[in-house]
């Protein structure tokens, strides 16, 4: 089974380099998308469908939104994360397809440091890191991916000096990804891959995608039962090269049946 992660940024902008990536050969089972930026009424459900998914949607107008895309049919089990009932922000998306738990995330930027943005951040991850430790004791197959908006160590960001200000290296934020990984997850990416770059964002400023000015934030956690069944992961950095990309690229991983 092949899982892959993917923030779109604007799934009406860039629907077009959706259904292209769902109907290439080797596309994946289970795609997670963030930041899709329409309500559930605006999502391209009947291409989607057409191109062979099913689609679980939790959007929000002009802002975040995440889905969940499968070829076989996904029963939802949450969205939203628990304890957060006065926020609005649709950032998390939880199914079952078979015998396969996975969650969606679009953690928050939290730029500016020092502001309520950064403070909302670190709240998140808060409950965050609750979900996934509940998941962790279901003892399952789980995947949880998406946009962590976490760059976890200097391998993971192209100059950390020139963005020694920005939330996504702050020590907080760090801190809050190793409690996650503490619980027990594998980073998929990096358990076959600890000395590659694997960039999965590149900013649409200053010449970043073409100078290779990259970060790595955008990560699979693997529960115990699926990391033992990892047997590739990847980012595929094609449609990052494509007219008026998205500026983040998917990132993959395959299960072993």
């Amino acid at each position: 089974m092949k899982i892959a992660t993917w923030n779109v940024n604007s799934v009406r902008a860039r629907k077009a380099h959706l259904l292209d990536y769902l109907r290439a050969e080797g596309a994946p089972d289970v795609v997670l998308l963030q930041e899709l930026k329409v309500e559930e009424g605006g999502f391209p459900r009947a291409e989607v469908e057409e191109a062979g998914y099913h689609a679980l949607v939790a959007g929000q107008k002009s802002y975040n939104g995440v889905a969940i895309l499968s070829r076989d049919p996904a029963t939802e089990r949450m969205r939203g994360l628990p304890d957060g009932d006065d926020d609005p922000q649709a950032r998390y998306l939880e199914a079952e397809i078979g015998g396969l738990v996975v969650a969606c995330v679009y953690a928050p930027n939290g730029n500016p440091v020092g502001t309520e943005k950064f403070t909302y951040k670190l709240a998140w991850m808060e409950r965050m890191q609750a979900r996934a430790a509940a998941l962790f004791e279901e003892e399952r197959t789980v995947v949880i991916g998406g946009d962590w908006n976490v760059c976890p160590t200097p391998l993971d960001v192209w100059d950390e000096r020139a963005m020694a200000a920005d939330a996504l290296l702050q020590p907080e934020s760090r801190a809050a990804w190793r409690t996650l990984l503490w619980q027990g997850w594998t980073d998929a990416f990096r358990a076959l891959h600890p000395d590659e770059a694997g960039y999965s964002y590149w900013d649409y400023q200053a010449g970043a995608w073409p100078r290779d000015h990259g970060l790595r934030i955008d990560h699979l956690l693997l529960s115990p039962h699926a990391a033992q069944r990892l047997s590739a992961c990847a980012v595929d950095r094609g449609p990052r090269g494509k007219d008026s990309p998205s500026d983040h690229t998917p990132v993959w991983c395959a299960l072993e049946a």
